[in-house]
């Protein structure tokens, strides 16, 4: 079967992968070298593994580990052997593994030997859970040393395998994106979705024959995951690969790339590298942003420094990317605060709600609910058909919860959330879920979370404390605990106890003046 008649995505990216299969595919901040045969002979060896395990049509192959080549060869053979691949923040928790295990139901569970402790049971319960019926539950370890027990095992594996044939909308990943009620969903992204997107991108971004990527991004989220591998593996690009982010090296390291991705965070630190400049950045020839609002101030200063203009974008987990600056002068300028123009083939609009839930379209300018569609919208949420139903308009546009604006020129402007969602670092953070966990401590009445503006992270949570009539509340204390808890990204950078929160008539707490209240907490950080 060729790759045009299959739809599986691993199919179209093996098709671009370069004639040369021997040429330099990644080469790591530690001077590891691995060539597209590498990618290609891992990735069959981890499919033949999987499907000896006579794993059920649509299994989701759960997966926590740290960033290696070895992790990404893991996903692309979740993807080849037509199986569901689910990454999980490497930050997450116990309770938060737990969930997520128990939700999707992966018969395949890839962690870390450090976690292996306390993930097999968890994997245990779920297998109590299924049954027989629900078949087994593999449970393997993954190491950033090309270390565990999966490869260990694949290596006993043939490296030849055929691909597995997919159709558009069969499923090809779940990523998990929480609801303000606390209660992570699901978004099922199809073969077409994630396809679709990576062949617009290809073009809009300019991908042309010896670009080199340089991948500093984490693996487990839309943007470092498929903007990025998927952006590189289509063009037969070589990647440079940190497994993490540091700006000296990721900065020593921009004569030898031509492409860079990442969150407002990372260009800020870079920004603080002496080496950092004009002559440091000659060869380069796109730098993208996405996944938090960049400040003008920040993407002035590229602007000076490098002489680039950074391209900024607007994407979610259920979307994959929706918006972009323009790439060439012709399309328009990069302008600074906005995300640019709808990409080609996504439908958005921008629409105001009555009382009674009547919609209008916005006028020019004017400030409403964001709405879109397309090939790249993801399929609804997992196993939650009603909540499905609620986030898409009757005739199939997706409510993506953020409150923007499209100009004159129809460049989108982003000017918030509509369900008080905080991004820091790139990251989502939402209020609901933290303040479950502060609710239940001794002690509390109530807790309030809101995100202020922070220099570094571009917004950071603040919990707002109500304790209990004789109660005593030490505010560091929430803090640790919450520590103990949840993942590092998560937890409020300070924590205040006051006697009351501000409400509203009906008794509901007004977010938008605390938010004011503690704007300027960290001016000046």
């Amino acid at each position: 079967m060729s790759p045009i008649q299959n739809a599986n995505l691993f199919a179209h990216l093996r098709a671009a992968f370069p004639h040369d299969l021997d040429a330099v595919a990644v080469e790591t901040d530690e001077g590891l070298v691995y060539s597209w045969r590498d990618l290609d002979r891992a990735s069959a060896m981890i499919a033949n593994l999987f499907e000896a395990l006579k794993l059920k049509a649509g299994a989701r192959i759960a997966v926590q580990v740290e960033k290696s080549v070895e992790a990404m060869m893991l996903y692309l053979a979740t993807l080849r052997a037509g199986y569901v691949f689910l990454p999980l923040n490497t930050a997450y928790q116990s309770a938060e593994i737990e969930y997520f295990l128990d939700n999707a139901e992966p018969s395949v569970v890839v962690c870390a030997s450090r976690n292996a402790a306390w993930v097999g049971p968890i994997a245990q319960k779920l297998q109590k859970k299924l049954g027989k019926k629900g078949g087994p539950v593999h449970v393997f370890t993954l190491d950033d040393d090309r270390t565990g027990t999966l490869l260990e095992l694949a290596t006993q594996c043939s490296d030849e395998h055929t691909v597995v044939a997919r159709q558009d909308d069969d499923l090809a990943a779940i990523l998990y994106t929480s609801g303000t009620t606390g209660r992570s969903k699901g978004a099922m992204l199809t073969h077409r979705n994630l396809r679709s997107n990576a062949e617009v991108l290809k073009d809009y971004w300019g991908w042309t024959h010896g670009d080199v990527l340089l991948h500093a991004l984490p693996i487990f989220h839309v943007h470092g995951l498929f903007v990025a591998i998927h952006g590189a593996l289509l063009n037969g690009s070589k990647m440079i690969w940190f497994s993490k982010f540091d700006p000296k090296r990721v900065v020593a390291r921009l004569p030898d790339a031509t492409v860079f991705m990442g969150v407002p965070t990372l260009y800020v630190r870079m920004l603080a590298e002496p080496l950092l400049g004009k002559k440091q950045c000659e060869d380069m020839r796109l730098f993208i942003a996405g996944s938090a609002p960049l400040l003008i101030e920040t993407f002035s200063e590229w602007q000076e420094r490098t002489g680039h203009t950074i391209l900024e974008r607007y994407g979610m987990s259920e979307t994959i990317m929706l918006t972009s600056n323009p790439y060439t002068s012709v399309q328009g300028a990069r302008r600074g605060g906005t995300v640019g123009f709808p990409l080609p083939g996504v439908s958005l609009r921008v629409r105001a709600y009555d009382d009674k839930g009547e919609a209008r379209d916005c006028a020019t300018d004017e400030i409403g609910n964001i709405e879109v569609s397309g090939p790249n919208v993801f399929a609804g949420y997992w196993r939650m058909p009603e909540k499905t139903k609620e986030e898409f308009t009757p005739d199939g546009y997706f409510k993506t919860g953020d409150v923007g604006k499209v100009d004159g020129l129809g460049y989108v402007t982003i000017v918030g959330r509509s369900k008080d969602l905080i991004i820091s670092g790139g990251y989502n953070v939402y209020p609901a879920e933290i303040e479950g966990y502060i609710n239940e401590m001794p002690g509390v009445a109530e807790s309030a979370v809101v995100g202020v503006p922070h220099a570094d992270f571009g917004e950071v949570g603040v919990a707002i404390v109500i304790a209990k009539p004789g109660a005593s509340i030490d505010a560091d204390g929430v803090v640790a605990e919450l520590k103990a808890k949840l993942a590092n990204f998560k937890i409020p950078k300070r924590c205040f106890v006051v006697p009351e929160l501000p409400r509203n008539t009906m008794g509901k707490v007004q977010k938008a003046l605390l938010r004011d209240q503690y704007k300027a907490l960290f001016a000046g950080h």
